[in-house]
């Protein structure tokens, strides 16, 4: 059985234009079926965990409806819609949003990751572009290289 390293980058948003929340659907989504590559959470403590307090959502519901019900990432938003108290105004999402582009890794994450891609210190420092040249190493030593 395969496992995949989740290509949905925490840049990208789906229709409710939250930030994260698609790669967050897969990793749940690729987990349930036992396909998440080792070494990632499915939902981790960082960004995973941010969406779902940014939302108002339930970590364990988030779970549950994705590993139980194996919904299409369009049926998740409308999950996540018709849940009580879900924070999906758009200053809610704004703020979301900007708290997501504006993290950023501690120096010794940014050193490890940009070493990993053979890449000497410096740019990119932002955590969504650093989370990406991550996966992308990831993907190439696992399927690539």
């Amino acid at each position: 059985m395969s496992k995949f390293v989740p290509l949905i980058s925490s840049g990208i948003a789906g229709s409710l234009g939250v930030l994260h929340l698609p790669r967050l659907w897969l990793k749940v989504s690729l987990d349930a079926r036992d396909k998440l590559a080792t070494g990632y959470p499915a939902v981790g403590h960082g960004f995973d965990q941010m969406v779902i307090d940014g939302l108002g959502l339930n970590r364990d519901a988030v779970v549950s409806f994705i590993a139980g019900k194996r919904p299409t990432y369009p049926q998740f938003e409308q999950w996540i819609r018709e849940q009580p108290g879900a924070r999906i105004d758009k200053a809610s999402v704004e703020k979301l949003n900007g708290s997501i582009t504006g993290y950023i890794h501690d120096d010794e994450t940014r050193r490890a990751v940009l070493s990993a891609a053979g890449l000497p210190d410096g740019a990119p420092r932002d955590a969504v572009n650093l989370n990406n040249l991550d996966d992308w190493t990831e993907f190439y030593n696992a399927e690539l290289k």
